[in-house]
């Protein structure tokens, strides 16, 4: 066997970190739990100081008793000497960025709402400099430093008088709790529909009120287009902003048509959508230092939200547009520029990790720079670049790495004393012909103390998305790490439809949910079962979330070969799951159309078909607030469970969306889960 990958930071353990928060390596390990998992700290966000030899980024850590998660803002050398906490409230500071004079602007929650603080690191106390109505988000600096760029929901254009709008306005003084809608999507994700919009404002500091760079530009129905900060940009000048908003009216929940739009920073003039050509998703713009280009990525296929992101330049003097990576068969993240602007920088799933590239600008050419784990968030520094890396092995740190992807040296240790502390599973990929005898690749984890000779009960862990990838990546839901810790093996496979693949591999899912991705799964286990001779595939048990889930569903009707399952918020019934959830461009592509129109195909591989042949233990998990698959499907799963006089558990959590985000939450869903899977698989040797 080949000898198995531990951690890249496994090397870097046992070094201190000057101002970290107190984590020493004890003398005796443990094997990895949740609770180390929880422990782990996020580094995000970091953000290159004017002079290059300091980053900002964020550090989440977790409050137990507070049952939630706290964020810092943290400073460190960009030669890995030191680092330090600049920030220590017990509210959530975030969103740090440099401001010219060496202090930085940041979001923070010290007065309630989320506000523009500002720190002098020279010394002294933060001082407020907002104090809006409205919470802020989103925040940017504009170059020269006296304007700031961030967004906040507002209420739309009050209706005229006499409306119908306006009378619907007034029945909200009476007593009544009803909510009247008359449009799709009056719930999101996790929320109901408020009737805000989120708008972009620009705001001279100590200045009057706020810029609306979108004012009457509200649509019919509700939206909230921005995900992050990545999706707002500011020209070099400072005399234009480009932002990312969907502006679709009523077919808001059937369609991906995001668009970018540029507008003057002075508010002369009202957004220009700049793609409005392009009916799919657009997003993501940046603009080159030297001002000439605004890059950003774009789909081709309107409805289909795992198309191929592809990077668009638009010459800002001519305003066309061309595609700088139609040969490149991977789908762009976030862009970032060099300085110089003839090189871009982005990641992307690729072979089941997520890889750091460069693209140059003249040609389109691709160039690996960083290959293994996930990596993101590339800074420019001097000659080097700064980039945060992940793997199964470790979490979120920061490095830097030469031009050339060579000479990578470590910038951050804040988790190294706990990854040192916490024994882990070593683990590999591998690759075996899945469905059609094509080229399929996968992962296995050793438990946390591996010995030679034993056999282990296994893990089978499934991946969301559909369109997504289990990769070589410290996920803080479904991190392999508890299981090894818990003494499995886990075992993992990217089967048809994920994405880092090629798009012809990510389209194959489509219309074929249990087709080729079921077939893929079996295939793997059986490749890892003879392979790994530590594997016991009489003690198999199967885990998924959502598609992840609605496999689980699919795996009870189609073979009997798990010890037992476990189900979280997956899909139940493929036709009542379209008429109960919010982004219906979802199923329609996935499925072939509406439900109505094409029945046949929510019907090819609905689980809720095949309930007759359901003998297999599971454990069903679903929380009350998750709009996407709404607990009825979870409901409808133990309800046949249960009729059928199959063993089975329904963990319901009415606090908690599509994910289980609460410490307490997190900790509860680990233990019952490692429960069932010990009634019915008794780990160990």
């Amino acid at each position: 066997m080949k000898s198995l990958t531990l951690a890249l930071f496994a090397s870097l353990a046992c070094t201190s970190v000057l101002g970290a928060t107190p984590s020493p390596v004890q003398d005796e390990t443990h094997p990895f739990s949740i609770h180390d998992m929880l422990d782990m700290q996020r580094v995000s966000d970091p953000q290159i100081s004017p002079d290059g030899s300091t980053v900002l980024f964020g550090l989440r850590t977790t409050d137990l008793e507070a049952n939630r998660g706290r964020s810092d803002i943290w400073m460190a050398a960009v030669d890995g000497s030191s680092s330090r906490q600049l920030t220590t409230h017990e509210a959530s500071d975030w969103n740090a960025r440099w401001m010219p004079d060496g202090s930085i602007a940041f979001l923070s929650t010290r007065s309630g709402s989320a506000q523009v603080w500002r720190l002098d690191l020279a010394g002294g106390e933060a001082q407020a400099v907002t104090e809006f109505d409205e919470g802020v988000a989103n925040l940017h600096v504009f170059p020269g430093g006296g304007r700031l760029l961030f967004t906040m929901e507002v209420p739309p254009e009050p209706p005229a008088p006499g409306s119908d709008e306006a009378e619907e306005a007034g029945d909200a003084e009476n007593k009544s709790s009803a909510q009247v809608y008359t449009s799709l999507l009056f719930r999101h994700w996790d929320t109901w529909a408020d009737d805000l919009r989120t708008h972009v404002f620009v705001w001279e500091i100590g200045g009057g009120e706020p810029l609306d760079l979108m004012a009457g530009m509200d649509v019919d129905s509700p939206t909230k287009p921005f995900g992050g900060g990545e999706e707002l940009a500011i020209s070099p000048d400072g005399t234009e902003v480009a932002f990312a908003a969907k502006d679709v009216g009523r077919e808001a929940a059937w369609s991906t048509n995001v668009d970018v739009w540029t507008v003057p920073a002075d508010g002369s003039a009202s957004p220009t959508n700049v793609t409005s050509a392009n009916e799919a998703w657009d997003t993501g713009a940046s603009y080159s230092p030297d001002g000439k280009w605004l890059a950003y990525t774009a789909m081709a296929r309107p409805r289909f939200e795992a198309d191929r992101f592809r990077i668009m330049l638009r010459d800002r003097a001519t305003g066309e547009a061309h595609v700088l990576t139609e040969d490149w068969d991977r789908s762009a993240g976030g862009l970032t520029w060099s300085q110089d602007s003839s090189t871009l920088w982005t990641s992307s799933n690729n072979v089941g990790n997520r890889a750091l590239f460069a693209i140059d600008v003249d040609t389109g050419a691709v160039s690996t720079l960083v290959g293994d784990g996930s990596n993101g968030s590339p800074c420019e520094v001097g000659d080097r670049l700064l980039f945060a890396h992940d793997d199964l092995g470790s979490p979120v740190e920061l490095f830097t790495v030469a031009r050339d992807g060579s000479d990578r040296r470590a910038v951050t240790q804040i988790n190294a004393a706990r990854v040192a502390a916490a024994r882990m599973g070593a683990f590999e990929q591998f690759s075996f012909p899945g469905w059609n005898g094509e080229t399929v690749h996968g992962w296995v984890m050793q438990p946390a103390d591996f010995e030679a000779g034993v056999q282990y009960p296994v893990a089978f862990l499934i991946h969301g998305g559909p369109q997504g990838s289990f990769g070589n990546h410290f996920h803080y839901r479904w991190n392999p790490q508890a299981y090894a810790g818990a003494g499995y093996a886990a075992v993992f496979i990217d089967f048809h439809g994920s994405t880092g693949y090629g798009q012809a591999f990510t389209d194959s899912i489509s219309g074929d949910w249990g087709g080729k991705p079921y077939e893929d799964l079996m295939l793997g286990l059986d490749y890892a079962l003879e392979k790994y001779d530590y594997l016991d595939g009489s003690r198999v048990g199967a885990l998924g979330a959502s598609y992840g889930g609605y496999m689980i569903n699919w795996i009870a009707g189609q073979t009997d070969r798990f010890r037992c399952l476990v189900n979280h918020d997956g899909v139940f019934d493929n036709r009542s799951m379209y008429y109960e959830t919010e982004e219906l461009w979802f199923p329609e592509w996935e499925h072939g159309g509406p439900a109505y129109e094409n029945p046949e195909g929510f019907a090819k591989h609905d689980p809720v078909a095949h309930v007759d042949q359901w003998t297999t233990p599971m454990l069903v998990i679903h929380g009350a607030q998750d709009f996407r698959v709404p607990e009825t499907q979870g409901f409808g799963a133990f309800t046949a469970l249960q009729r059928k006089g199959v063993p089975s558990k329904l963990l319901y959590y009415p606090d908690e969306n599509h994910w289980i985000l609460k410490p307490a939450n997190s900790i509860s869903w680990h233990e019952h889960v490692l429960e069932w899977m010990g009634d019915w698989t008794t780990p160990g040797p």
